[in-house]
C-alpha cells in the first residue's frame, strides 16, 4: 500500500523486454555462449510467474532480432535448439496457468520443427486470457512499419492514417507497451517496437538478463509507478 493506494492497481498492462546480456554474462562467468541464453529463458519463466500473481496482463519478449541471423553458425544452431527446448518445456505450463502464446516476426528462417511448434503453441492456448505472452522472433520494427503500409497500398489506400499502420502491424492484437525493460547497460531500443512505444516508459538497468531476477523487476515496476506519463501534454 502507498498512501491508501494499492500500488499493484497503478503497474503496467503490457511490459516488453529487450533481453540483453546473454553472451556477456556467459564470458564474465566463463560459460559457453549457449549457457547465457539457457539461464536467460529460466528468468523468462520466473518474470512470467510473477506477472499472473501481479496480474500483468501482457508481456513481449525480444527473443530474436532479424540482425540476430548474421551471428555465427554455431551460435544460430544452439539458440535454435534451446528454443525448441523451450517450447517442449513450457507448454504445460502455458496449458496450466492459461498463457496465451503468441509471436512476432518472420519466422520462414527458423527450422520446419521449430515453427510447426511456434503454430501449434499458438493455437492450442488460442483461447486463454490469463496472460498474453508473446515471443519476436527473427523481428525488425522497421521492417513491419514498412510491411504495414505496403498492406496499406496493395488495397489501394489513397490517405494513410496512423490507425491504419497500427491495425496492420504484426502487434495489432495487443495494446501498445506501458513500460520497456533493457538489460545490461545499453541505452538504444534496437529497432524493437518502435511504432508502439511512442508514449512508453523505458527503464534501462546494467544488470545482464540472467541476472534480472523477481527483485530487479519488482523494482523497474515500482520505479514505473512513481514516474507520471504525460502523453506529450504538461
Amino acid at each position: 500500500m502507498n498512501n491508501g493506494i494499492d500500488i499493484q492497481n497503478l503497474f503496467p498492462s503490457h511490459v516488453a523486454f529487450i533481453m540483453d546480456g546473454n553472451r556477456r554474462w556467459a564470458k564474465k562467468n566463463n560459460f559457453p555462449i549457449i549457457d547465457g541464453h539457457k539461464k536467460g529463458a529460466e528468468v523468462i519463466k520466473k518474470i512470467v510467474n510473477k506477472s499472473i500473481k501481479l496480474k500483468i496482463k501482457y508481456l513481449t519478449f525480444f527473443g530474436f532480432s532479424s540482425e540476430n541471423w548474421n551471428r555465427s553458425k554455431k551460435e544460430i544452431v544452439q539458440l535454435q535448439t534451446l528454443l525448441k527446448y523451450y517450447l517442449d518445456s513450457e507448454t504445460p505450463n502455458f496449458i496450466e496457468n492459461r498463457i496465451n502464446f503468441s509471436f512476432i516476426g518472420n519466422v520462414e528462417k527458423f527450422d520446419e520443427p521449430i515453427r510447426k511448434k511456434l503454430y501449434n503453441l499458438k493455437e492450442v492456448t488460442n483461447v486463454f486470457d490469463n496472460l498474453f505472452f508473446t515471443l519476436a522472433l527473427g523481428y525488425g520494427s522497421r521492417g513491419e512499419i514498412l510491411g504495414s503500409i505496403n498492406k496499406l497500398l496493395k488495397a489501394n489506400k489513397t490517405e494513410i492514417t496512423e490507425r491504419n499502420i497500427s491495425e496492420n502491424l504484426m502487434t495489432s492484437h495487443l495494446p501498445d507497451p506501458d513500460l520497456v525493460i533493457r538489460t545490461s547497460g545499453e541505452k538504444r531500443l534496437s529497432n524493437f517496437l518502435l511504432w508502439q512505444i511512442a508514449y512508453s516508459e523505458l527503464y534501462f538497468t546494467k544488470t545482464q538478463w540472467p541476472d534480472f531476477d523477481v527483485k530487479r523487476y519488482m523494482t523497474a515496476l515500482k520505479n514505473f509507478v512513481n514516474r507520471k506519463r504525460r502523453y506529450g501534454g504538461d
